[in-house]
């Protein structure tokens, strides 16, 4: 520390820290409250930037609103002003942001993937049922091990808004630029969340806290998938089920079962996939959210569309229609909150996308766009990786149909969406998109298109 820093750290009271005002905005990573605050407590935009390593324009922006997001930025202001880092959510130090579930993934590793996901699903069921109703050597799973961090000695409601403000704002960084943008950051806030499960607190306060530490350990396993890190995504959505269940929040048991049959659908095994879906429905029925309920129907229309189940992909549409209309005026919240009207749109037209490619099944292609578009023109920057799954599957479709031109023009789209997004499964989900582009190469648009793709993979 220079004798900038220094002179900050001695004007700056410990007790500034511990202020209301300050506490939330530290809590909500409102860095630019939290420089107005130092500013009334005389604190100058020289002295701020030079104890946190910025210029004094970027200071200015910031106290004019420009928000921070970016982890590493973070880190250096709160080393910088010696702020309490546990109020902004943030580890304490270099080893707690090592991967929380990496003893277990060397341990996995070698296991065969059949093996994992009956021990998962064997996990899920006594989890959600509270007993074990598969096969008794479907095993246990082991829970990860989250490195040894500091923790306060006691905490209140304030520390576990903290981890929930967080979530909510890693999870739109993960919609918005895709898990490989932030997983590091949800490893981090996971190292010091995990170890307050340690410290003394009300009934009300733990219970809370394994709520927000299992939505957090959520975004853990989605962002690990999204990255392609399957054993670590099923690790943390291992332990979110149990800490989901131990907080009583029925509705966020169903959202992780639906998380983790997305991961099977993904890797093209529906059937594995729909028993994720069906045992969420038994913690969405008891929760009696109707959300949570059309998100898992839509999900199991999507598998059965996946194994060219026709019929019972279109009943569950339309069951997913009816029961998200009846889902108006819920409270819904922060890991449900995607699943919108854009949202319902969006699988509706995924789903026949699904059914599109299958023989004979073409026709659905009339279906498919329509709803595409509109998913597509209801999606904002954030939720630009939805938006890319979205144009692949609108280009795809008018591929099947003939349209080339315009396909490949939707194409083009699509990957100019997914540039900026750092994701693993952008590619899987456009090879939909590469195989018909492929097909056409004697045209010169999809000829073009193939290139285009084929060019993103090499990148």
């Amino acid at each position: 520390m220079d004798a900038s820093e220094e002179k900050v750290a001695h004007l700056v009271s410990e007790k500034v820290w511990e202020t209301k005002d300050m506490r939330e905005a530290l809590a909500a990573r409102d860095i630019s409250k939290v420089y107005l605050l130092l500013r009334k407590e005389g604190i100058s935009q020289r002295q701020i930037a030079a104890a946190t390593g910025q210029s004094q324009s970027e200071v200015s922006e910031i106290l004019k609103g420009r928000q921070v997001m970016a982890y590493d930025v973070l880190v250096r202001i709160a080393q910088g002003l010696g702020i309490p880092r546990g109020y902004m959510g943030l580890a304490y130090d270099e080893a707690t942001q090592i991967t929380v579930v990496g003893a277990a993934d060397e341990q996995q590793a070698e296991e065969d993937e059949a093996v994992k996901r009956r021990r998962f699903l064997a996990h899920a069921a006594q989890v959600t049922m509270g007993a074990t109703v598969f096969a008794a050597d479907s095993g246990s799973w082991t829970a990860p091990r989250p490195a040894v961090t500091p923790a306060p000695n006691r905490i209140g409601m304030a520390d576990v808004r903290q981890v929930e403000a967080a979530t909510r704002a890693l999870r739109a960084l993960d919609y918005q630029y895709g898990g490989g943008f932030c997983r590091d950051a949800v490893i981090a806030q996971l190292g010091w969340g995990q170890q307050m499960l340690n410290s003394s607190a009300t009934e009300q306060v733990k219970s809370r806290l394994y709520v927000a530490l299992a939505d957090l350990h959520n975004v853990a396993g989605w962002t690990s998938f999204d990255t392609g890190l399957v054993d670590s995504a099923r690790g943390h959505f291992a332990k979110a089920l149990e800490l989901a269940k131990e907080g009583g929040s029925h509705p966020l048991v169903a959202n992780i079962l639906y998380r983790m049959g997305r991961v099977y659908l993904h890797y093209e095994s529906p059937d594995d996939a729909l028993k994720m879906f069906q045992l969420g429905q038994i913690a969405a029925q008891e929760s009696g959210s109707q959300l949570s309920v059309a998100v898992l129907t839509a999900n199991e229309a999507w598998a059965y569309a996946m194994m060219g189940n026709e019929e019972q992909a279109l009943r569950l549409l339309g069951m997913t229609r009816d029961t998200f209309a009846r889902a108006e005026g819920e409270e819904v919240p922060a890991w449900a909150q995607f699943f919108n009207q854009t949202d319902v749109h969006a699988m509706i037209g995924t789903v026949h996308t699904v059914l599109a490619q299958q023989p004979g099944l073409t026709e659905h292609t009339k279906y498919a766009i329509p709803a595409l578009t509109r998913a597509i023109d209801g999606y904002g920057d954030d939720m630009a990786r939805s938006k890319a799954f979205n144009l692949s599957a609108l280009a795809t479709n008018h591929l099947l149909e003939g349209d080339i031109d315009h396909g490949a023009k939707v194409g083009r789209s699509a990957l100019e969406c997914a540039e900026s997004i750092k994701s693993a499964r952008i590619k899987d989900r456009m090879k939909p998109l590469k195989r018909e582009a492929e097909r056409r190469v004697n045209n010169p648009d999809a000829r073009e298109l193939a290139e285009r793709i084929n060019a993103f993979y090499a990148a």
